[in-house]
């Protein structure tokens, strides 16, 4: 068996005059950063892999993007194109049938998945196995049900050292190993990750959209790097509701050709 524990960063399309963020539906995250941390069987680190990713879709680095992860225009201009880092991910990965992809939620195989689709690129011979740590870590430190551990709050709960800076792929593959190597016991087993690009025309006509809860809080305390105390879900709550109403909008945020 290994394990190997992996990180994305991502960039989003930001449009300058409009001062907003833009995405394509069929790609919204693009990865611009793949870090990865394998782990044998006796959980020894024995392999390491980053690489910038060469943006394609959103060619500069959207501001907050820049600011939080440190991720410059000139860092990844010259890296390869995702096709290139995704066949070389997996080859890292290996073809083994007993390897286990570990992530920090599963929002980074979804996305993962999503770019790949984007490209068209060849994901079966990718294993499906998986183990979400933030998951087991949330059991572990006895969080309420349905409320995540924040990964900067399990390395201090647990203690370890953090000389390296967060929001970096290959640092955060690191931080989630070893909380892996930490609360590992037999009870956390690996599941099957699946992935549909297909959505019926069904489910959009009857299925009203609502705002999931635990990812906007999750986002906010890996922006914030801590976690969120009540009053401040709360506030984030009634500010999502209040913005819906649209009450706040003036002709000032109205772009107009002189």
């Amino acid at each position: 068996m290994e394990y190997v524990v992996f990180d994305l960063e991502f960039n989003q399309g930001f449009d300058k005059a409009l001062n907003k963020t833009v995405s394509n539906e069929k790609c919204p995250f693009e990865i611009i950063q793949i870090g990865a941390i394998k782990l044998d069987s006796h959980f020894n680190i024995i392999d390491t892999f980053n690489s910038y990713v060469k943006p394609q879709l959103y060619k500069s680095i959207h501001p907050f993007v820049g600011k939080m992860t440190g991720i410059k225009s000139e860092d990844v201009i010259d890296a390869p194109s995702f096709p290139q880092v995704y066949k070389d991910f997996k080859k890292f990965v290996s073809s083994k049938k007993n390897t286990v992809l570990c992530v920090w939620g599963t929002g980074d195989l979804k996305e993962l998945f999503r770019n790949i689709a984007y490209y068209d690129l060849p994901y079966k011979t990718l294993t499906k196995s998986y183990i979400n740590i933030q998951h087991y870590a949330s059991i572990y430190f006895n969080n309420p049900a349905g409320k995540s551990i924040g990964l900067q709050n399990a390395i201090q709960i647990l203690n370890l050292d953090q000389d390296k800076s967060y929001h970096n792929a290959l640092n955060d593959a690191y931080y989630t190993a070893q909380v892996f190597i930490r609360i590992y016991n037999p009870s956390i087993v690996p599941d099957v990750y699946m992935y549909t690009t297909v959505k019926s025309s069904s489910s959009k006509r009857n299925n009203k959209k609502q705002i999931n809860y635990d990812k906007l809080f999750a986002e906010f305390a890996k922006i914030l790097q801590r976690d969120l105390t009540k009053e401040e879900k709360k506030i984030i709550d009634l500010a999502y509701k209040m913005g819906k109403t649209n009450q706040f909008l003036t002709e000032s945020t109205i772009y107009k050709k002189r």
